[in-house]
């Protein structure tokens, strides 16, 4: 995707989420995220980067490691998956509740999957 050495580094992230950088939802890193079997709409009008996420969500993957295998800032990441999740693209597998710790197992598995990388 985006490399730090690109001239567009600073520019294009930016570009990708519409200027916003909050997500409009509350997204963590150890969020789960699936693609939805049957998308809401046409994904061959989506931009690369929206296709990329949905292939590589075909997969139970974490914010985490979507961000560090499409090299995109974690922000902008968060930004996009919580946009794509409100047009029905994605799927994401959260806790509801904002006083309840992390699952350690999911947790192990997303250190794991960034350990791959």
């Amino acid at each position: 995707m985006v490399e730090q050495g690109d001239p567009n580094f600073l520019v294009r992230p930016y570009t990708m989420t519409g200027g916003r950088t909050r997500p409009r939802s509350d997204v963590a890193i150890e969020t789960i995220v699936t693609s939805v079997p049957y998308p809401p709409h046409d994904i061959t009008t989506l931009t690369p980067e929206h296709r990329a996420i949905i292939g590589l969500c075909r997969e139970w993957r974490s914010v985490a490691e979507i961000s560090a295998l499409l090299r995109l800032p974690l922000g902008v990441t968060r930004v996009l998956v919580a946009d794509m999740a409100y047009e029905g693209l994605l799927r994401l597998h959260q806790s509801n509740s904002a006083d309840e710790q992390p699952d350690r197992r999911l947790l192990e598995r997303v250190l794991s999957g960034l350990r791959k990388i």
